[in-house]
């Protein structure tokens, strides 16, 4: 359907601003996460060794700092790209009968791209409009972090043999893309939820909030609905996230002149 309405151009409506700002935003998630881990670690042992270790309560904690940080650079770009995306789908499709704020069918959409869609959700909302959805989004990220930096350290070091100083990029690359698959496949529920949310107000304002959302969701398409696309988001976090960590550690390596892979 997308390809007949708009061609292959249609699969990447939304993609210029989360690719603008995607180094930044996991720069900072990554960079957050190993520091705080680290300092966690090191506050802990009492001294500045340079690689102390590790406990569960650490990288809990680490991944926690991490999800809130990550609701708080990628909130508006999550934003934006939902508000942009949902755009392929007609809204005589999506909302029929509605008065106030329906665009007929034919008209021009209500965003001609990131910047008009930014400046168009500040001049109607103000700047917390951006944050549309930061809730949900916050419930999704802090166990969706804690469920993608913590098994990638276990698995990463259960991969690595004993004789080994630190993983392969191999084992890097399969930890990674496990992580990925466990954290997106788990987080699918709230990320239905965030991006109904963020999705709401183009046209009408649907939704109270997020039990609100969820009521709704469940009330009118039952259980089901919270699990709508997790193959995909399953599939598509293995290699995305496989990637995401090999580039980071690789880069890392690099930068320290290391010879071997360091775990973040």
């Amino acid at each position: 359907m997308v390809y007949r309405r708009e061609s292959v151009f249609g699969f990447f409506k939304g993609m210029s601003f989360p690719l603008a700002s995607i180094a930044v935003y996991n720069s900072m998630v990554f960079g957050v996460f190993s520091n705080t881990q680290r300092f966690l670690s090191q506050h802990r042992c009492g001294e500045p060794e340079a690689s102390p270790p590790r406990t569960l309560s650490d990288l809990l904690l680490a991944s926690i700092v991490a999800g809130v940080v990550s609701v708080g650079l990628g909130g508006p770009v999550d934003l934006i790209k939902i508000r942009l995306q949902m755009q392929t789908q007609p809204f005589r499709d999506a909302n029929l009968g509605l008065k106030s704020k329906a665009v007929a069918p034919g008209e021009q959409p209500a965003y001609q791209g990131p910047v008009h869609c930014i400046t168009t959700i500040v001049r109607n909302e103000g700047l917390a409009g951006l944050y549309r959805g930061a809730s949900a989004m916050l419930l999704r990220d802090v166990p969706g972090y804690c469920l993608y930096f913590i098994p990638y350290v276990f698995l990463s070091e259960w991969i690595t043999p004993e004789a080994c100083t630190g993983p392969s990029p191999c084992a890097v690359w399969l930890a990674g893309g496990m992580a990925g698959a466990i954290s997106w496949g788990t987080a699918t529920p709230m990320d239905v939820v965030k991006s109904r949310l963020q999705a709401d107000g183009v046209y009408l304002n649907k939704y109270k909030g997020v039990l609100d959302c969820i009521s709704q969701s469940y009330q009118k398409e039952g259980l089901k609905v919270f699990f709508r696309g997790i193959t995909v988001n399953a599939v598509r976090g293995f290699p995305m996230s496989a990637a995401m960590f090999l580039g980071y550690e690789l880069s890392l390596q690099a930068i320290r002149g290391d010879h071997a892979v360091t775990s973040p």
